[in-house]
């Protein structure tokens, strides 16, 4: 028996020992790397409070280190240290040098505003840093410090890296300065509301507030990315997190340096995921693709005659399998260059050959319709024309139709709303009530068709399906 139980023990120890062996040694990357991670700091005056604003009474009799206390707590709304009366507002975030004569790499998001950003090194130097450029688009921001022979990392390749593969960040997570998490790679080519021209990487470091704008390591000590958001209900990390790829960033980098900011490559198109209903309504064998929603007037798009409904599955030669895969593609390519789609119109495939443009600001007037209505009809909603000031407000000249009331039916089934206006149903441009009555009167029982709505200002397509 006792020799039963040593053998048992001699297994368990091998075995430990064996898994141990697999586990990376990530001590000499923190050793060589760390010297050139940066805690930084900013401060933000912030603008005069109104001279309406009202302190509050103290009450009569209230002990001196009550008083004191609640002074303090008034005087700092936020608890952070900040005093009422100095106006200014603190953040804190990571960065890292990527070259030795003091250039830094953190996003933007960090710097945002700033009227004063410190850059703090592993030595406790500290040193006030000018912003060369930022872009929110990709949330990448560029600094430079007056000093020279600093410590700066080495810049990896991206798409050598696999899913499933070791990485390490070092970061100030609330404000703990150097402090190295460790993880693999969830995912690669992510797209985030709010971040399509960033194709981020996934993975399950742990990454805090104040982590922001530290580097993402391989397993060759090479930067593959800024650590940037994370996906959270509690405002900690919960084993999602985005990294920016660093060719992405250098990219941003480089247009910086030379041209003072940062331009992307534009189509002019609102796109939207292909879901099983859609690719059957457009007589594709899977769901594929970006889905075109709308089409910007001026746009690459319009001169390249692409149409509400096609369907973009492959850009200059790479393919798109969902809508996110195409912004970053598109953002990256050269102003003015050349490139190619391949699209599915209407069940048929073609290829059509644009001019890059450049992404210009184009916000969006939302607005909703009160008209007098039509009756209930067989997908069971009400529809009214459009007046002209909702035509003005939202920018529709002409055509559509507004959802009045919604009953239950095929189109409550597809998702659609009170408020949306319909546009196009089943390759059909719905330009009044009456085109839209007809149009409906003809739909197949059993079988999905498209149908082209505009809520709240933006375009997307449903899948709508009449049982009966």
């Amino acid at each position: 028996m006792p020799k039963i139980i040593s053998l048992f023990v001699f297994f368990m120890v091998m075995t430990s020992q064996n898994v141990l062996a697999q586990l990376p040694d990530f001590t000499e990357m923190v050793k060589t790397n760390g010297v050139a991670v940066v805690n930084i700091s900013t401060s933000q005056k912030a603008k005069p409070a109104p001279e309406s604003t009202v302190k509050p009474q103290l009450p009569e009799g209230m002990p001196p280190e009550m008083e004191e206390l609640f002074k303090h707590f008034y005087n700092n709304p936020e608890g952070n240290g900040d005093g009422y009366d100095s106006g200014d507002t603190q953040s804190l975030g990571s960065g890292f040098i990527i070259s030795s004569d003091g250039y830094v790499l953190t996003n933007h998001h960090v710097v945002k505003d700033a009227d004063e950003i410190i850059v703090k090194f592993s030595d406790r130097r500290e040193l006030v840093a000018k912003l060369i450029g930022s872009d929110a688009r990709t949330d990448v921001a560029l600094l430079k410090v007056a000093a020279s022979n600093l410590p700066s990392v080495a810049i990896g390749t991206p798409e050598k890296l696999q899913v499933g593969e070791w990485v390490l960040a070092i970061g100030s997570p609330f404000g703990f300065e150097q402090s190295v998490t460790a993880g693999i790679v969830s995912a690669k080519g992510r797209s985030l509301p709010g971040g399509n021209y960033v194709p981020f990487i996934q993975t399950d470091v742990a990454i805090n507030p104040g982590n922001s704008g530290g580097p993402l390591f391989n397993m060759d000590g090479k930067v593959i990315g800024i650590n940037s958001q994370i996906y959270s209900r509690t405002g900690g990390f919960m084993g999602l997190s985005f990294a920016i790829p660093i060719d992405v960033v250098m990219n941003v980098v480089d247009q910086i340096k030379t041209k003072g900011k940062a331009s992307h490559g534009w189509l002019g198109v609102q796109i939207q995921d292909v879901t099983r209903e859609l690719a059957e309504s457009f007589g594709m064998k899977k769901p594929q693709g970006a889905l075109v929603s709308k089409v910007m007037p001026g746009s690459p798009a319009e001169k390249a005659d692409l149409q509400l409904g096609d369907v973009i599955v492959e850009f200059n030669g790479q393919v798109i399998d969902t809508s996110g895969d195409l912004p970053p593609l598109v953002g990256m390519a050269a102003i003015n260059s050349n490139a190619t789609l391949k699209i599915i119109r209407q069940g048929e495939s073609k290829t059509v050959e644009f001019k890059i443009g450049l992404l210009p600001d184009q916000p969006e007037q939302l607005a909703e319709a009160k008209t007098e209505t039509k009756p209930m009809n067989r997908i069971g909603i009400t529809v009214s024309e459009l007046t002209d000031e909702q035509r003005e407000s939202l920018q529709m000249p002409s055509g559509g139709v507004v959802v009045q009331e919604v009953s239950k039916g095929a189109a409550k089934e597809a998702g659609i709303q009170r408020g949306d206006v319909i546009l196009r149903l089943q390759n059909t441009v719905i330009r009044s009530v009456d085109d839209f009555e007809k149009t409906i009167k003809n739909l197949p029982i059993g079988k999905s068709v498209a149908v082209l709505i505009q809520r709240r200002g933006s375009p997307a397509f449903l899948a709508l399906k009449i049982d009966k």
